[in-house]
């Protein structure tokens, strides 16, 4: 019914801090909460921990709840099926696997008062078969549905997953807390006398198809620095033994054995992962970051984030932590407080990591307005290397200046102009962001997207191009040509970002997906929709309509985009193979 996703907006956002205010430990005490992490990208080795449902559990932690962290996402099983499917890293759980493992844990910990699902929205499978199997194993249990996939659609969830409760959209730290205390309210007092005592408000929205439905608004505490460590020590192992926190300490979080598009000169030992910042404030169109903030960008402090990493040397003796949120290098001032915080740790521990920014925040300009550009002193990059860091992972995603400016990623990269180089035009901020960042001593690692929408061959070609003088450039330091990552993304249009509603892509997601929007654009939740969200998986894959005809936003023929595929595939992006497909 696609009636049923404007329910949720029928009532004013309310922040659940102040909703909270009320609720003591002494409400929630003893309550047994089930996080249930949903598997992410079969082809790569699960490496990264799930610190958000971590950071929930360290919340949840703080009122005295018994949380149980179930990853499904930890499970790559080697057999006889993954080497018929050629996954060389394993497979997924099978649902009857899943089952097994679920119903196992209820035995050991308990039958849980709340079972939350986080995943994000490429989980759409996989969170409408989790839910019917706990419906059947725990019929009353209070069921919620939070980050990526539920921030999209919120109340328009309960079309696909009719056995959930509820959905949690945005940012969780306070909203679990409340999430609990109602499904406690309704398990000790039933429905209707809660309801009548006002218990539940302001985030029931009403009966929908015979199940009474909330929709959590999500909200940020006001210093990052008062949240909790993530509870890691919940992945300590699963009900049967298996040690899931030291596979993530042991699986690499970048580089090539990742399998996640980064590529780095150097390997680590131990390795783990962090955020140091939520939100990002710029706004290209191809991302969605509604889960983790939007544009409401907000940092920890330098103080803060040492001494978590201090914290996990010590405790785990990793030698590198990754920083996996968005745009690190946004407050210059924090990385100015980094260095005499983390620097002397540093020298005498060996602990390195790394971080995502941005080749404009790399190459650190000064455009005067006359076509002239001095860089800033001290170089951000530069003082990032003196506290430690070593990796820096970039979204290019085109080196076309056109491209560039379809993404929404022009202003920035291109106010510097374009250089020429190797018969190419490339914009200054990216050549000077990767050479001020190798120079400083720390890798510099891009993602590129191709067949964004009107990218001509040409334009794909100056992509090419980039990669290839950034291996040669590469090679004056003694670095492999494997350092360098040459794996492009296709581009994939995810509801609630801006590239969903591109002309181009709004007249191919209906011809081909029966696809169709409402006055604002917004996706209309129906059958169509849910074979499409169904589709979104691995970054890495083409997407093919129920007739099994390839989606191309990009102006290359289908034979030409079948070409640029197996390049890829065959890692064998070059000069040469750009000529072939001309």
């Amino acid at each position: 019914n696609p009636t049923i996703q404007p329910i949720s907006l029928k009532r004013p956002y309310v922040h659940p801090k102040t909703v909270i205010k009320t609720i003591s430990q002494e409400h929630i005490k003893g309550a047994r909460v089930f996080l249930i992490n949903m598997p992410l990208r079969e082809s790569a080795v699960p490496n990264c921990a799930p610190n958000g449902l971590a950071l929930l559990a360290a919340r949840l932690r703080l009122y005295a709840c018994n949380v149980v962290i179930v990853d499904l996402n930890a499970y790559r099983i080697k057999d006889v099926i993954s080497e018929a499917r050629n996954l060389k890293n394993g497979r997924h759980l099978s649902l009857i696997e899943a089952e097994g493992l679920l119903t196992q844990t209820i035995n050991k910990y308990g039958e849980p008062d709340v079972v939350a699902l986080s995943g994000m929205i490429t989980t759409l499978r996989w969170q409408e078969d989790i839910t019917k199997i706990i419906r059947l194993i725990l019929p009353d249990v209070f069921m919620v549905s939070g980050n990526g996939l539920a921030t999209e659609f919120k109340a328009g969830l309960f079309t696909w997953i009719p056995e959930l409760d509820a959905v949690a959209h945005s940012e969780g730290d306070f909203s679990i807390v409340k999430i609990v205390y109602d499904s406690l309210q309704i398990k000790r007092n039933g429905f209707e006398r809660s309801r009548l005592a006002g218990k539940l408000e302001p985030y029931y929205i009403g009966e929908v198809a015979g199940r009474h439905r909330f929709v959590y608004d999500g909200g940020r505490p006001d210093e990052l620095d008062e949240v909790p460590l993530p509870a890691f020590d919940l992945l300590q192992e699963d009900v049967n033994g298996y040690k899931i926190l030291e596979m993530y300490l042991q699986n690499e979080i970048w580089g090539i054995g990742a399998n996640n598009s980064s590529a780095t000169p150097f390997t680590m030992k131990r390795s783990i992962n962090t955020v140091s910042s939520r939100g990002c404030p710029y706004a290209c169109n191809f991302c969605f970051r509604g889960a983790t903030g939007e544009r409401n960008y907000g940092v920890r402090s330098a103080e803060n984030f040492a001494n978590e990493l201090k914290f996990y040397h010590e405790k785990y003796d990793v030698d590198f932590v990754g920083v996996t949120n968005d745009n690190f290098a946004v407050k210059r001032d924090r990385i100015a407080a980094l260095v005499p915080v983390l620097k002397p740790f540093i020298k005498d521990t060996g602990l390195r990591w790394g971080t995502h920014a941005r080749l404009d925040e790399a190459a650190d300009l000064k455009p005067d307005g006359n076509g002239n550009s001095a860089f800033n002193s001290p170089l951000r990059v530069n003082q990032m290397a003196e506290a430690g860091c070593v990796y820096i992972g970039f979204g290019a995603e085109s080196a076309d200046h056109q491209t560039l400016t379809n993404m929404g990623k022009g202003g920035f990269i291109l106010a510097n102009g374009l250089v020429e180089m190797n018969g190419f035009k490339f914009p200054r901020t990216m050549v000077e962001g990767i050479k001020n960042t190798k120079y400083a001593g720390i890798h510099a690692n891009n993602t590129w997207i191709r067949q964004y929408p009107e990218e001509t061959l040409n334009q794909l070609q100056t992509t090419v191009a980039f990669i290839l003088w950034q291996q040669e450039f590469y090679s004056q330091f003694g670095d492999d040509i494997s350092s360098v990552n040459r794996n492009m993304f296709v581009a994939t249009a995810y509801p609630g970002t801006a590239l969903f509603s591109h002309p181009i892509v709004r007249d191919k997601l209906h011809n081909n997906f029966g696809i169709n929007y409402d006055q604002s654009l917004n996706p209309i939740i129906d059958e169509n929709l849910h074979f499409y969200v169904s589709e979104l998986d691995d970054a890495d894959k083409i997407l093919h309509d129920q007739k099994g005809r390839i989606i191309n936003y990009g102006n290359l023929t289908e034979e030409q985009f079948m070409l640029v595929d197996q390049y890829v595939k065959e890692n064998n992006i070059s000069l040469e193979s750009r000529d072939i497909i001309e």
